[in-house]
């Protein structure tokens, strides 16, 4: 296994715990050894990831903007990421919704099968409805007031706080450069420091990565709902990785054209840690490999991709954004709803706008669903049609949130002459 690249080993061990779970679960017994002994070792390898996560935020952000030494360079870099992320949610959205508007999977959900989903995944779906109820139950500019820590080590203790943390580590950063250089470099020096050990934490929890995404695997399996849910799906499934694919082929198309980089040259970069974000479900999980090998190996410098990459973490929800246009109109099709024109441009927006205070986590992207059906008038009960399928498609758009971070970071790096 030493001998392998880090990608295959992790996809061994993605192969490897699939048919191990489908071996066991033929026997009774199977599936609670899976979970009882296998699955535990899946969570110690995500607690492992999140561990760092804060830590590693802190540090590279602070790290990176204190390297730039100019505001006008971070004002600079700030602009055309946010901007460039924006661009690409919007790109993903509009992509989502001509796709299953040309496949139209809800037709091919029965009222037998749509009756059982709906019996069956109820529960999940008020659970979802109830905490985007309170989401809508605050002021316009709530948003806004969360961004801003009142305590950032309470901040700091709750990795769904991510914005907050990035908040804390901009000022911070910022202030570093206003003052003089003498009086910031012992300040500096630490930082630095403490960015290379967090990155050789990110090397050593690495090693342990294909027996964790082994593990992770194995129990999704052994979870999973009755594969005649899964048939019944299957079209809606299909159209959500139809539409990620080609945003995938949209992100290879601008790092072509604005880096003259080979899509072959992108997918070894970045292979590792979309692996990881397909077993994880979480851009913040991935953050810290995603990272290393957007530096490592797509060339990007590391004050770059320390400021875009968990920005884009946070806010850049592009498969995110996609899946909740297609699972609009997937649901709406089953309940034999017509949208037009204006309701979906509708949804564009509702989409982007979600997908940014999504947090970087498994399944937050439901409850902001929950939002994009309200606004399109689409019943929020109708969340429980994808339930049964939700988990694995989960996997798929986390990995393309983290193939369109790296995909920005490289354009930005290259805006400012900061790609190698």
């Amino acid at each position: 296994m030493r001998k392998l690249a880090l990608h295959w080993q992790i996809l061994l061990g993605m192969v490897f715990g699939v048919l191990f779970a489908f071996l066991l679960i033929q026997f009774e017994w199977g599936k609670d050894l899976i979970v009882d002994w296998v699955k535990p070792f899946g969570t110690i390898f995500i607690n492992l990831l999140k561990l760092i996560a804060v830590p590693l935020i802190l540090a590279s952000l602070i790290k990176g903007i204190s390297d730039l030494k100019d505001i006008s360079k971070l004002s600079k870099m700030g602009g055309r990421t946010i901007g460039l992320y924006v661009l690409t949610t919007i790109f993903a959205v509009s992509i989502g919704l001509v796709v299953v508007n040309l496949i139209k999977p809800g037709s091919y959900i029965s009222e037998k099968t749509r009756t059982e989903l709906v019996a069956n995944y109820t529960a999940d779906a008020n659970s979802k409805i109830e905490a985007a109820a309170k989401q809508s139950e605050v002021g316009p500019l709530q948003s806004l007031i969360d961004i801003v820590p009142d305590n950032i080590v309470k901040a700091s203790s709750d990795n769904g706080n991510m914005l907050q943390v990035i908040f804390f580590a901009v000022i911070f950063g910022i202030a570093m450069i206003l003052i003089p250089e003498e009086k910031s470099k012992p300040v500096k020096d630490f930082f630095d420091s403490f960015n290379e050990v967090i990155l050789k934490m990110i090397d050593l929890i690495m090693l342990f990565s294909p027996f964790g995404v082994f593990a992770l695997l194995a129990a999704i399996v052994a979870e999973s709902p009755s594969l005649d849910l899964f048939k019944a799906l299957g079209m809606y499934g299909l159209t959500v990785l139809l539409g990620l694919c080609l945003m995938i082929g949209v992100y290879l198309l601008i790092v072509r054209v604005f880096t003259n980089r080979s899509p072959k040259f992108f997918f070894n970069g970045i292979s590792p840690a979309q692996l990881l974000a397909f077993s994880t479900s979480s851009s913040a999980a991935t953050l810290p490999v995603t990272m290393e090998r957007t530096v490592d190996n797509l060339g990007v410098d590391d004050e770059v991709a320390s400021f875009v990459l968990p920005i884009g973490a946070t806010i850049n929800m592009d498969g995110t954004s996609l899946y909740q246009a297609v699972a609009a109109v997937f649901i709406a099709q089953s309940f034999g709803m017509d949208l037009n024109f204006a309701t979906q441009l509708g949804i564009i927006v509702t989409a982007t706008l979600a997908s940014i205070g999504s947090a970087a986590v498994p399944g937050a992207g439901m409850v902001m669903l929950v939002i994009v059906l309200a606004q399109a008038g689409i019943p929020e009960a109708g969340l429980a049609l994808i339930f049964a399928i939700d988990r694995p498609l989960d996997m798929c758009r986390t990995t393309v949130n983290v193939t369109g971070d790296a995909a920005v970071s490289m354009i930005v790096a290259k805006s400012v002459n900061k790609l190698a």
